[in-house]
């Protein structure tokens, strides 16, 4: 009986398509994950300079620019430039994030948790996009302007979590450094947390609402809050110190001994930033650098955290072995 063969193969979906025809080295992988964290970073700065140039409502409503208008219009002038600019950013950023997923999804082996870590950022950023858009409708409440901010901050988190990932296996995390130190790091982590929704709620309530036009502020005092921002500060600078002490102590690996060193770097480089706008009035260009440093201090603290622990690339298995007796049998 003549048997049907099949004229049309499985139906790929995009990714595997491409999986199927192209492998990224290692090195490749990296940058694309570098490449999110690096445009996660630039998204955030760039969203900072729409509010400190008054041009948060530059584009009055969302997802187009105007009701009548997908971009922005001359009649909008610089601020609906600037705010539409930021917007178009958002693609460059999701552009990042693909190349990133289509990396992780091609290389060989698979890794699906690089894959899964890819999605989660695309699944933020269309979250924040989202946010976004109910921002510019709420006329820039200042609570969804700091949850804008706390959502990309986590797109950060996850990115540099996919960056790190990148240069380990997917065995189970093993610790370095003994359990008090870890314990350390993550309270390291929780009040630089602390620190970061601190800053908003100073923002939030301080003098730069992200338009010329009458925007609601958080009903707080501006020099009280900056004051707890700061002694939020001085705290994630004594655990610092108290972690690089520690990590000499107990001879932690030198990358591990490294990231210590770099956090208390950058705290101490943001906090310089932090009392000399704060003693100069605010002025936009040292609080733009002030947010930037905001992203690098969260960078270096997961990265600190993430370095207290590893994941070694699983040792491969040797093949089975044939049976010459059973060879021969056949």
């Amino acid at each position: 009986m003549h048997k049907w063969r099949p004229t049309i193969g499985p139906v790929l979906n995009p990714l595997a398509y491409i999986a199927q025809r192209w492998t990224p080295t290692p090195r490749t992988l990296r940058r694309a994950a570098l490449a999110a964290v690096v445009m996660s970073v630039v998204i955030v700065v760039t969203g900072g300079a729409v509010r400190l140039t008054g041009s948060g409502l530059g584009c009055d409503t969302w997802p187009k620019c105007t009701d009548d208008s997908l971009f922005a219009t001359p009649a909008q002038g610089v601020h609906g430039a600037i705010e539409f600019g930021n917007r178009m950013l958002t693609y460059v950023l999701c552009a990042a994030v693909g190349w990133a997923i289509i990396a992780a999804r091609s290389a060989k082996p698979w890794r699906r948790s690089l894959t899964r870590l890819g999605w989660t950022q695309f699944s933020i950023v269309m979250g924040n996009a989202v946010l976004g858009g109910i921002t510019v409708w709420t006329g820039l409440n200042p609570y969804s302007v700091a949850g804008h901010f706390l959502l990309a901050t986590s797109l950060i988190t996850v990115t540099t979590l996919t960056w790190q990932r990148t240069r380990e296996g997917d065995t189970e995390p093993r610790p370095r450094v003994p359990r008090p130190v870890r314990k350390l790091g993550w309270a390291i982590a929780g009040t630089s947390l602390v620190l970061v929704a601190a800053g908003t709620v100073v923002t939030g309530s301080g003098p730069h609402a992200g338009d010329s036009s009458e925007v609601p502020r958080m009903p707080f005092d501006w020099a009280t809050t900056a004051h707890v921002h700061a002694v939020a500060a001085w705290v994630v600078c004594a655990l610092a110190v108290a972690m690089w002490l520690v990590l000499r102590v107990v001879d932690a690996p030198d990358d591990t001994r490294a990231r210590a060193r770099d956090l208390l770097l950058v705290l101490l480089a943001q906090g310089a930033i932090g009392y000399v706008q704060y003693f100069t009035k605010l002025p936009e260009v040292l609080v733009s650098a002030h947010m930037l440093g905001s992203c690098l201090v969260w960078i270096a603290v997961v990265r600190l955290v993430l370095s207290l622990r590893e994941r070694p690339a699983a040792t491969p298995e040797i093949p089975a072995q044939t049976d010459p007796a059973l060879s021969t049998a056949r």
